[in-house]
């Protein structure tokens, strides 16, 4: 009887412990999600908190007519190039904000320039922000972290003129600090120097809130 009594004695202990650990572990993965829900909520309508839902992205790439025959007024800008990431013509689309999120092109192929910002040869700074992908197909901006300091980043003005930017800084920002760092990218690098800033989502992506957790800013100032 005495050694049933430790048997048992043991099993008891061994399953207390078990399920205290899976208590724990609950209560862990109770307190990320929540934490996770609380931060979006609060995020929701600032600048960098939400991104085009994934159904209503157009994965359909621009025939080489559809390219050649967008036309925008002679000052702003109508194509993106870069040639080390194989982007030989993407149209710009120009997008506003709408409480206080900065719009996003609806073809994943395409880029959208903010019209709040600069256009090419006007000597501020122009901000360009694209997708990474949609839900089949990998976007324009999806090996944007690529990019390093000298790379050449071109924009074609309405008029066909060609402006070369190089490539000063490449940074990964997570989303808690993408909002203070567009204060940071909405101005050029160097002083008294026209740039380009191009954004996009990167990173970890959340299910939950069908975001991505760090937005890549890639800045760029023009080379006389």
């Amino acid at each position: 009887m005495g050694l049933n009594l430790r048997v048992s004695w043991k099993k008891i202990v061994k399953w207390s412990v078990w399920g205290i650990l899976g208590i724990l572990l609950l209560i862990y993965i109770i307190k990320v999600a929540t934490f996770e829900n609380w931060y979006y909520d609060n995020k929701e309508g600032s600048e960098r908190a939400a991104a085009v839902t994934n159904s209503e992205l157009d994965e359909t790439e621009p025939t080489e007519s559809e390219v050649a025959e967008y036309i925008v007024a002679p000052d702003r800008p109508r194509y993106l190039m870069i040639e080390k990431l194989g982007i030989a013509r993407s149209r710009v689309i120009p997008v506003g904000s709408a409480n206080g999120e900065m719009g996003t092109p609806n073809n994943i192929f395409d880029v959208g320039w903010y019209t709040g910002s600069g256009k090419p040869g006007q000597g501020k700074t122009m901000i360009i922000d694209g997708h990474n992908g949609g839900p089949h197909v990998l976007g324009v901006f999806k090996a944007l972290p690529s990019l390093a300091a000298g790379d050449i980043i071109q924009v074609e003005r309405g008029d066909g003129q060609l402006f070369r930017y190089k490539v000063v800084e490449n940074k990964e920002v997570p989303l808690a600090e993408a909002d203070a760092y567009m204060h940071v990218a909405a101005i050029s690098p160097e002083s008294g120097k026209e740039s380009v800033t191009l954004i996009s989502c990167t990173g970890e992506w959340s299910q939950a809130q069908g975001t991505y957790l760090s937005r890549q800013f890639t800045r760029a100032i023009l080379v006389e």
